[in-house]
């Protein structure tokens, strides 16, 4: 688990007995704190609202839908919408049609967001077929949403720049690549990709 500072900490710990470069980062730059997400439709749905856009315009985009369709969000009603009326509600047609497919799966309860398979690859599977939602998506939504400790989002661009850089290999790694060196690092892949990010982020020394 990735969700609590002393969990997290523990699955530090552990990569730093393992990896020389894990034990530097966490000398030079301190411990990461744990980073949550409100498991269910809002996150993934804020997700899809967020995509390709600056902070401040997914903001007002979240904003315009919850005050036409409610907090939580009215699914069947988003469902039953036009393009038009949730191009009002400030979503693109393209991210409309996302936030129907979500809606659709979660209605016909073929997505369970509260017991998802306990097999991240299955979870996986399962969150990638909303539309608009990507592996990449599904791993950060079960890694800060779940806690899932060894969820490995080996695809983020920060998490290979950074890793290739921790370990000195020449320019970063493909994820195929990154896959197979953290083979080493389970089941605290989860923990290392937050220690990537952390390193990534801190200030020069």
């Amino acid at each position: 688990m990735v969700r609590t500072t002393e969990s997290l900490h523990a699955s530090l710990d552990a990569l730093a007995e393992r990896e020389k470069a894990f034990a530097a980062v966490l000398d030079a730059h301190g411990r990461p704190e744990p980073r949550q997400s409100e498991p269910g439709v809002e996150t993934l749905l804020r997700t899809i609202v967020g995509q390709q856009v600056s902070v401040q315009a997914a903001r007002s985009m979240w904003n315009k839908l919850t005050a036409k369709y409610g907090q939580p969000v009215d699914l069947e009603a988003v469902l039953a919408a036009s393009d038009e009326e949730l191009r009002e509600a400030g979503l693109s047609r393209q991210k409309a049609g996302y936030a129907r497919s979500l809606a659709s799966l979660v209605l016909s309860g073929e997505l369970d967001l509260v017991h998802l398979p306990e097999d991240d690859e299955e979870a996986i599977a399962l969150l990638t077929k909303i539309k608009g939602i990507g592996r990449w998506s599904a791993e950060i939504y079960l890694l800060f949403a779940e806690g899932r400790g060894d969820v490995w989002p080996a695809g983020d661009l920060a998490v290979q720049i950074e890793i290739g850089k921790l370990l000195g290999l020449d320019g970063k790694p493909t994820e195929k690549k990154l896959r197979e060196l953290a083979e080493a690092w389970r089941p605290h892949r989860g923990a290392a990709a937050v220690l990537a990010w952390h390193s990534y982020n801190a200030p020069p020394l």
